[in-house]
């Protein structure tokens, strides 16, 4: 399956994402920004990439 995920996010927070199994945006509407800053490789600058692509879009990260 081929993410949708920014093309400018960093790599170490795209492996943090595929490591904990999300490919796509819309499964990041099940997830708080707060749980997904707690993997590994994952940190402000990425959260706020995948909040504008979700905005986008039309989601949101889950409260």
């Amino acid at each position: 399956m081929t993410s949708d995920f920014p093309p400018k996010l960093a790599k170490p927070a795209q492996r943090a994402l595929a490591g904990a199994g999300y490919v796509r945006l819309e499964q990041l509407t099940e997830v708080s920004e707060k749980e997904l800053l707690k993997l590994h490789g994952m940190g402000p600058k990425a959260i706020g990439q995948l909040r504008e692509a979700l905005q986008e879009k039309g989601l949101l990260f889950r409260n």
